[in-house]
């Protein structure tokens, strides 16, 4: 028994060998900069930074500190605001003594100095605990969203198909779905709810079951309508969504879809490349809506492709768009290519185009190619 308990154990990786690690795997610097980067995006607003850009080089750095500083500190609990501003009095007021000659004087220095560094610490590891807690949850999460995603390469006869979608952050809220109601009869739907985090997360995910739990009952000419409704009567207030419903009969190319605020999609031809008419509004805007069906027929060799706002507005350190004309562009070169392959072209492209920048929105592609 005791043999086992030991093999079953978790080895935890010595500290030691951890740090050493750290130090082996490089880009310190430019990991130094995003982590800059991203604290400023947090704790500053845009009107701040537009003031920032206004200001000469010493009234930028006085108040960059200054308002992540004030950010920072307003974010914290009472307690831990409290304690926070206690280490830092106590570290400054040890500076304060270094010139005194008294054996005393120097020996309240060191006590000050130490006290107030392990106070800053004691928050540091409260905030920590938190972060882990939360990391924890949002974990949970992404492994829930995961465990909801179709195949990426779901079977069609006549078809090639690719499914992607992928979070900015642990969780996110767009979803791709693929549901097959009957051989002529294939199901795919693309989402995006408004914000981030979990509360987009929680709302994609309820926003998914609707829309499986109602589709195999309710034709594409009222569905959507339907799911509005439930969408609207369960969510938050001020909370959109948009959703592109496509209905696929695979036997005559026949593909008809409802647009509620979503992106519009794009077929890609022999020497095309259309984007189709805007949507209507999106989920949530009114209690009822009456949308309408567009249809269209996928000839051989034709490709249908929808996706989120995540992948033209994905920008890069320079603060530039991916672009609709980019991406109808990278579209025409790649019209000879299987769906997967169209696919991974078209994330390594984005992920190329963004660089070191943070990833700002969650990425969903659904490419559909008539054999």
């Amino acid at each position: 028994m005791e043999n086992s308990y030991t093999q079953d154990r978790p080895v935890n990786p010595k500290l030691r060998n951890t740090i050493k690690s750290d130090f082996k795997k490089g880009n310190f610097w430019n990991n130094l900069r995003r982590e800059f980067r991203n604290l400023k995006d947090f704790y500053i607003d845009a009107e701040k930074c537009d003031e920032l850009k206004r200001m000469n080089i010493f009234s930028k750095a006085f108040f960059y500190v200054w308002w992540i500083f004030k950010s920072m500190i307003l974010k914290l609990t009472t307690l831990r605001r409290i304690l926070l501003l206690t280490g830092i009095v106590l570290i400054f007021v040890a500076k304060i003594n270094i010139g005194l000659d008294s054996d005393n004087s120097v020996s309240i220095l060191i006590r000050g100095g130490f006290l107030g560094g392990a106070i800053i610490l004691f928050v540091l590891m409260l905030e920590l605990k938190d972060k882990l807690i939360a990391k924890d949850e949002l974990d949970a999460g992404r492994q829930i969203q995961n465990a909801l995603k179709p195949e990426e390469c779901p079977q069609i006869d006549g078809w090639s198909a690719w499914l992607f979608t992928k979070p900015a952050n642990e969780v996110g809220g767009d979803f791709v779905d693929f549901l097959k109601i009957n051989n002529n009869r294939i199901i795919i739907s693309v989402a995006d709810v408004a914000g981030k985090g979990m509360k987009a997360a929680l709302l994609t995910t309820k926003l998914q079951a609707t829309v499986r739990a109602l589709a195999a009952n309710y034709g594409i000419e009222n569905i959507v309508g339907k799911v509005n409704e439930i969408f609207r009567r369960d969510s938050l207030r001020n909370i959109f969504a948009s959703l592109l419903y496509l209905e696929l009969k695979p036997d005559s190319g026949q593909l008809a879809y409802v647009n509620a605020g979503h992106i519009p999609p794009v077929i890609v031809k022999s020497n095309t490349v259309d984007i189709m008419p805007k949507g209507e509004p999106a989920l949530g805007l009114f209690k009822t809506y009456t949308y309408s069906i567009q249809s269209v027929n996928i000839n051989q060799g034709d490709i249908f492709v929808a996706y989120s706002d995540g992948l033209t507005e994905a920008r890069n350190e320079k603060g530039f768009f991916y672009g609709n004309d980019r991406f109808v562009n990278l579209l025409s070169t790649l019209r000879h290519l299987s769906p997967e392959k169209i696919g991974n072209n078209i994330i390594s492209e984005i992920e190329k185009f963004i660089g070191d920048a943070p990833v700002n929105d969650d990425l969903s592609v659904v490419i559909l190619k008539r054999l």
